[in-house]
């Protein structure tokens, strides 16, 4: 069996409850096609690059599977004809499986800061103003006329 990971962005206005279970259908599919799940990481809400289908944001979702040759075909036939699946990608890989990463939190800005009183800024030093001779620019050569 072959090592892939499928990503897949789901549409955002999905709730919750759909959206899990339209995850756990795509991992019962890999089951049903001779595979097995390694793991499904969930990224959450992200935006997106570019508006796809006037959609700004998608829930990402990672999913790392073991499964025979024909398995992915089936696997993005069926993302192909949910419309709640907007993107989607799989890849071969070999190797050991990639540590799982935390997913991104939102900004959250710090605390403000107290306010440092600022000191009064000093008028800099007035620089006195040298006129420095420009030198000018002489053209040594003549024109040279059509008589010579």
């Amino acid at each position: 069996m072959n090592q892939y990971e499928v990503m897949y962005v789901i549409d955002a206005a999905l709730e919750d409850s759909a959206r899990t279970e339209l995850i756990n259908r795509f991992s019962d599919l890999v089951v049903k096609n001779g595979g097995e799940v390694d793991r499904v990481d969930e990224w959450g809400k992200r935006r997106l690059a570019y508006a796809i289908n006037y959609k700004t944001e998608g829930y990402y979702v990672l999913m790392y599977i073991k499964a025979p040759a024909e398995a992915p075909r089936e696997i993005e036939r069926n993302m192909k004809i949910n419309d709640n699946v907007l993107r989607y990608m799989t890849i071969r890989y070999e190797g050991e499986l990639p540590a799982k990463r935390e997913p991104l939190k939102p900004y959250a800005p710090r605390e403000a800061a107290p306010a440092v009183e600022a000191a009064p800024v000093e008028a800099a030093p007035a620089a006195e103003a040298v006129a420095e001779p420009v030198a000018e620019i002489v053209d040594d050569e003549k024109p040279v006329s059509e008589e010579e």
